[in-house]
């Protein structure tokens, strides 16, 4: 090779090979920089996931600084407090991560609140829907807080999906094709419940499975426990001592439905809100 070659090959930039484990601290570095990666994406992940829910309260719960009732209270909320925001969609401990809609951040009891799916921005995607095998009920279920479940019949017969999901949707009759029509447009089961039917909002389509569009119309199924005469025999002891006594609106309000997400385990399968816990036209 000549000197003038030599020289021109020498003369080009060239980049360094760096060879991790002959730096020191290089390992160390690259780990870090690892963790804060995986740190970053888990958080935006949260962060995505409970985008777009909020959160109810039910009856008076404590907002804590951490989730323990060893803090103390940053004060109490009410079930007229604004709905909170959800910043992490799994609970801690048994206590939901919310911001109050004055800006305080803190932690309170999940079984006093009811967790739902806000309705998506205009030309955003809708939230997802929670599914999934479900768990058979029990009158020990957790549910919106309020104790229903120690009222529904036969409870083991529902798969539970989520304890508390607000749903809005308009109310159709489920009599209209039926030889006894009923003036509030639900049907009245002998176990005391209401049959109704709520043509969810389009956010919400994918609670309607095939079974609610076989038999349902193509509807949300919510029941009612308690709410009529009960005239089956072994559904008594479910209603004894209780009578519910909730205003139905009239088929064709809008509305939001609030309850525990069940699915029938005979029948067809189909999805309800069962109990409803309350029902608020919109």
């Amino acid at each position: 090779m000549s000197l003038r070659r030599d020289r021109l090959l020498y003369s080009q930039p060239v980049l360094p090979v760096v060879i991790a484990g002959r730096i020191p601290g290089y390992d160390k570095s690259v780990r870090g920089t690892v963790r804060l990666l995986i740190s970053g994406v888990a958080l935006l992940w949260w962060t995505t996931a409970a985008s777009g829910q909020t959160v109810t309260v039910v009856r008076n719960v404590n907002l804590r600084p951490d989730p323990s009732s060893e803090y103390p209270s940053i004060r109490v909320l009410t079930p007229s407090e604004p709905p909170l925001t959800l910043l992490e969609s799994s609970p801690e401990s048994g206590y939901y991560h919310v911001r109050t809609s004055a800006g305080e951040e803190g932690y309170v009891w999940g079984r006093d609140v009811g967790v739902s799916v806000a309705p998506p921005a205009p030309g955003a995607p809708a939230a997802p829907i929670p599914a999934g095998p479900g768990i058979p009920g029990s009158p020990s279920m957790v549910g919106c807080g309020d104790s229903l479940w120690q009222h529904v019949y036969h409870p083991s017969r529902l798969l539970v999906q989520q304890d508390c999901l607000t749903v809005t949707g308009v109310i159709v009759d489920a009599t209209a094709g039926q030889a006894h029509h009923q003036p509030d447009g639900v049907r009245h089961e002998a176990d005391g419940d209401t049959h109704g039917w709520l043509q969810v909002d389009s956010q919400f389509v994918d609670l309607i499975n095939p079974g609610n569009r076989s038999d349902e119309g193509g509807n949300l199924v919510f029941e009612i426990v308690c709410h009529y005469t009960v005239t089956q025999s072994d559904a008594r002891p479910a209603c004894e001592g209780f009578a519910d006594h909730t205003s139905i609106p009239p088929p064709g309000t809008h509305v939001a439905i609030t309850g525990t997400f069940v699915q029938e385990k005979n029948h067809k399968k189909w999805n309800e809100i069962h109990p409803v816990s309350r029902i608020e036209a919109r």
